[in-house]
């Protein structure tokens, strides 16, 4: 990891070089002694601006309320900073992630996968997967594989998929109609 400090402008600026995340790929705001610009606009504990301030005395207010001086704007001219207490910030943080992390939900592509000339049962038993997978919530990947010389016989790929299609039609909508793709015939359902 390289550091240069470069400057824009009147202002000095601190830029990460990492090979492993690229120019300025840091997860953590600066805080306290890291931010190495001259002046910055100042946010008090709070909520209150209070203005341009020198960075040496931005520190000293942070130390005299016993918090610290974090970089919320790097971007702005003066970067902005904010008096808080760290841990509590990261702590929010951390638990707001956590929380909108719960409330998603995850729909996962599942494959199934069939040939031209397979069995009425083995296609009774796919589609008995399909009706669990999209019960389950998910989306389901349909592919017809050609080998050889099946490729000549599209028409015998179409007729499973569309099978396959009629005989889910009760729980499953195809969300794109199906489509031939080099030796690969392919269609996705959803839950209906």
């Amino acid at each position: 990891m390289h550091i240069f400090i470069i400057k824009k402008g009147k202002y000095l600026a601190k830029v990460t070089v990492d090979k492993k995340y690229g120019v300025g790929q840091k997860e953590t705001p600066k805080i306290n002694e890291e931010i190495i610009v001259e002046e910055v606009r100042l946010i008090g504990s709070n909520g209150q601006p209070i203005g341009i301030v020198p960075t040496s005395r931005a520190l000293e207010i942070a130390k005299s309320e016993e918090l610290d001086l974090v970089l919320v704007s790097e971007d702005a001219v003066p970067p902005v900073c904010k008096i808080l207490n760290y841990g509590k910030y990261k702590y929010n943080l951390k638990k707001k992630k956590a929380e909108s992390k719960k409330k998603q939900k995850t729909i996962t592509l599942k494959e199934i996968q069939l040939r031209p000339f397979i069995g009425e049962n083995d296609l009774l038993v796919k589609c008995k997967a399909i009706q669990r997978f999209i019960l389950d919530g998910n989306k389901v990947k349909v592919v017809l594989k050609f080998r050889g010389r099946e490729l000549s016989r599209k028409e015998l790929g179409y007729e499973v998929i569309n099978k396959v299609l009629e005989t889910c039609s009760e729980f499953a909508k195809s969300e794109m109609p199906p489509k031939l793709e080099g030796s690969v015939i392919i269609t996705v359902l959803t839950k209906k």
